[in-house]
């Protein structure tokens, strides 16, 4: 819907009594033979805009582009956009375009989008800019104004200006049943923090080696119902066993933080920053360049755990470094390391990863310098040889 601009008028005030009443109508964009006589054009409309279509907008068609007359032109979009073209021609005396403003101002996005020597353009949303909303019957109703500033000069004896006083009243209308819905997403501020410090993250590293020994029962489930002590290290594994790995944070009991593991890796020593490594979870998520993809375990209520966001798990297969060249075996020796963090879950941030996807979105565990960290190690894990008469390793070169 458009607003017709001869319906807005320019109220002129005379001298120190100010004389109301005076009002000088808008040029008629109708009745003006030369509206569509101007010094520039300013594009109006999509770029295949035909004539009828250009007219209906209340814009000029040369036969060739559709553009803005010396109006004023007030248009709706569908997505809920204000778009008013004010021309300097637009009113006798020429309107100072530089005088103009919306009811809130002319900073962002109140202000002119584009301004030329001869029109001013506004673009902004029909919920901004002090715009003023009503429903009406089957409307929804969006008012706004633009009006301008005036020089006042000040003597002893009285004050006086020679501008007009610019108000312009525009309205977008909408059919209620015709308004999409809005589909919004409230996000909640996360609690506070506790008033008394937690202290350092404890964060314990253990391996699960739980028997599955009962026909029908969970495998993950059995692995991580008892774990090794440290008098069985260093624990012994065969290549492709699979290793169950568990991280928890100790000493905490608060139920609203979640422990996250935002990456696990191998090595040959006990040194975390050595080399030879080998990935295993990488912001979270399974390492893409391993043929055997680690294992993510879910730890939910059923877990029977008092806090099960403090516990992560995971599954690899055992596995040995070789040398890169010749790809014989390097060591035998495998340490697990995993530097972990704290999150503090809301609304807009569940602390989790999602990996399902070809493009995992990791952003929950991207890094902030608001979370509590710490590194945490295994022990020693020893390859052995099966007992499988005749195994012999063999070597693959594999890119990762």
């Amino acid at each position: 819907c458009i607003q017709h601009p001869r319906e807005c008028l320019v109220v002129l005030l005379l001298g120190f009594s100010m004389i109301l009443g005076q009002k000088i109508v808008l040029r008629d964009p109708v009745a003006t033979l030369n509206k569509c006589q101007v010094n520039e054009k300013i594009p109006c409309g999509t770029l295949d805009i035909g004539p009828s279509s250009c007219e209906a907008i209340n814009c000029c068609f040369d036969g060739q582009q559709c553009y803005y007359g010396n109006a004023v032109t007030v248009q709706c979009t569908m997505d809920g956009q204000f778009v008013v073209v004010v021309a300097k021609e637009s009113t006798v005396p020429q309107l100072d375009l530089a005088s103009i403003s919306l009811l809130e101002g002319k900073e962002a996005p109140c202000s002119p989008v584009a301004t030329t020597d001869n029109f001013a353009i506004y673009n902004f949303p029909v919920i901004a800019c002090g715009t003023i909303s009503k429903v009406e019957g089957d409307y929804l109703m969006y008012e706004n104004m633009i009006t301008s500033s005036y020089e006042v000069g000040i003597g002893s004896l009285g004050s006086i200006t020679r501008d007009s006083i610019f108000e312009l009243y525009f309205q977008c209308r909408y059919l209620a049943y015709d308004v999409p819905a809005l589909m919004a997403d409230v996000y909640t501020i996360a609690p506070p923090p506790p008033v008394a410090a937690a202290g350092p993250l404890r964060v314990e590293l253990r391996l699960a080696n739980g028997q599955c020994n009962t026909k029908g029962c969970n495998k993950e489930v059995s692995a991580y119902s008892s774990y090794y002590q440290d008098s069985d290290y260093p624990v012994t594994k065969v290549l492709r066993q699979p290793v169950y790995v568990e991280v928890r944070i100790l000493d905490r009991t608060d139920p609203n933080i979640v422990l996250l593991l935002e990456n696990c890796w191998a090595t040959s020593t006990p040194d975390p920053l050595g080399v030879p490594q080998w990935n295993l979870l990488v912001n979270g998520c399974p390492y893409q360049g391993d043929k055997y993809l680690t294992t993510l375990v879910p730890v939910d209520s059923s877990s029977r755990l008092s806090f099960p966001t403090h516990y992560k798990r995971f599954i690899f297969k055992m596995f040995t470094f070789v040398d890169p060249a010749s790809l014989h075996h390097l060591e035998q020796k495998v340490f697990i390391h995993c530097s972990t963090a704290v999150c503090h879950p809301s609304a807009s941030a569940s602390c989790e990863p999602r990996c399902s996807r070809k493009g995992r979105d990791t952003s929950a565990v991207k890094e902030d310098s608001s979370k509590t960290k710490a590194l945490v190690s295994s022990q020693e894990v020893i390859l052995i040889a099966p007992t499988t008469p005749g195994f012999r390793y063999e070597a693959t070169r594999r890119k990762h």
